[in-house]
């Protein structure tokens, strides 16, 4: 991390990575192609979408990935900050969207455009957040 305040860094980097993963989940996912492409989860979604829980949970995911990425950050490839960043990104992309879209094809009779879509959002918002942590994260030295 940058300068003589690397906790304070770490704080706000992963809030601004939680309200990263939110903004991007509004987007993504309540645009008008995604909720066309949603409506085949209709009978078994909430009426409504608990605000309070979705910041609290974006949030959590901020800290969450943002440790992760600094725990492996050595071994991630590339040499820069941005390389280490978007290879993050993937990896975390393989782990939480692939494998979820696998199980949703597996268990689900979801339509396969519905998918295709969930892989290409999850693959942008990955790494635009695995990008915004490699350019803004360090370990220490």
């Amino acid at each position: 991390m940058y300068g003589c305040r690397p906790v304070f860094r770490f704080i706000s980097v992963s809030i601004v990575g939680g309200v990263t993963f939110g903004v991007l989940d509004g987007l993504l996912n309540a645009n008008p192609l995604a909720q066309h492409l949603y409506a085949f989860y209709k009978p078994v979604a909430r009426p409504s979408v608990n605000v309070a829980a979705g910041i609290a949970i974006d949030l959590g995911y901020g800290f969450a990935t943002a440790g992760v990425f600094l725990l492996l950050y050595k071994s991630l490839p590339g040499e820069a900050g941005w390389m280490k960043g978007l290879s993050y990104g993937l990896l975390v992309w393989f782990f939480r969207v692939v494998m979820g879209a696998a199980g949703q094809w597996v268990m689900f009779v979801v339509p396969p455009v519905t998918l295709v879509y969930s892989l290409a959002a999850g693959l942008l918002e990955m790494l635009v957040l695995g990008l915004f942590y490699g350019l803004a994260l360090k370990p220490p030295t």
